[in-house]
């Protein structure tokens, strides 16, 4: 793919020439590299890295390492990718507090089976629904198993806003060297499993509202492809074919969709989650 529009990337900072101090080693770029728990590291030097991955014994200290950092760098950029912000990267499974309250539990539930079977609902292209009152977790829910499958499975996933969708391709009605609205539909459809938030939040204009035929563009590019779908929205399950149009509606419920309703108070009313 050669563009990106919701898709991140590590955010360097502070990059600068080094030298690794090792003799016929080259001068490198070194940046300070955004880690996806909120820190910083600084890159090393690619020439000791390509050494210590194919010049150096497989049983040896600086091999092992150097295979570490490779895979600790992938995972943060996987991580990164998703699209997670800051407010929402502590959030996990465990960390999402019920109580005795038997409808979290049924909700975390829910999500916590859809996570750790996701090797099944992917083969299937099985969406999730997290539907309920504003304030009752949902987003927490819906990155909590972001972070699952992409830590634990290897899987690709991406979080973005209904609104923000609809901003990015009216934005490309108005460029020319921008993306395409095919190439943000095919981006949406690149990874393994795409979460659609605040479904239902726009403000919709008479006449002008293009938003539900996008979402149905974008949840049924999935469909066809056997991809799946979380949606998350503060409206009711039957008011939901208003805000993404029926078909859509038809195509999260097709195969087993599953259904995760959040029915309680709002913790910023007085609740927890």
């Amino acid at each position: 793919m050669t563009v990106s529009k919701f898709i991140m990337t590590p955010e360097l900072a502070e990059t600068r020439e080094k030298l690794c101090g090792i003799p016929g080693h080259l001068a490198f770029k070194q940046s300070l590299v955004e880690q996806f728990e909120g820190s910083w590291t600084l890159s090393t030097c690619p020439a000791c890295r390509w050494q210590a991955l194919y010049n150096t014994p497989k049983d040896q200290d600086a091999h092992l390492q150097a295979v570490l950092e490779v895979a600790a760098e992938r995972l943060n950029e996987d991580l990164i990718a998703t699209g997670i912000t800051p407010r929402f990267r502590k959030c996990s499974l465990s960390s999402y507090v019920t109580g005795d309250d038997k409808a979290k539990q049924r909700a975390l539930s829910i999500c916590r089976k859809y996570a750790d079977k996701f090797d099944e609902h992917r083969d299937a292209g099985r969406a999730l629904m997290l539907m309920g009152e504003i304030g009752t977790g949902k987003t927490h829910l819906a990155c909590a198993i972001l972070q699952c499958i992409v830590r634990h499975d290897g899987s690709t996933g991406l979080i973005v806003t209904a609104e923000s969708i609809t901003q990015a391709v009216t934005d490309s009605f108005r460029s020319n060297s921008g993306p395409s609205k095919t190439d943000l539909i095919n981006e949406l459809a690149s990874v393994d499993l795409l979460v659609i938030d605040e479904v239902g939040m726009h403000t919709a204009k008479p006449g002008k509202d293009f938003t539900p035929g996008l979402l149905h563009e974008v949840i049924d590019r999935r469909y066809q492809l056997i991809k799946p779908t979380i949606l998350v929205s503060n409206q009711k399950p039957e008011d939901l074919h208003s805000f993404i149009g029926p078909r859509a509606a038809d195509r999260l419920r097709e195969n087993g969709g599953l259904l995760a309703p959040f029915t309680w108070k709002s913790a910023r009313s007085g609740g927890s989650v």
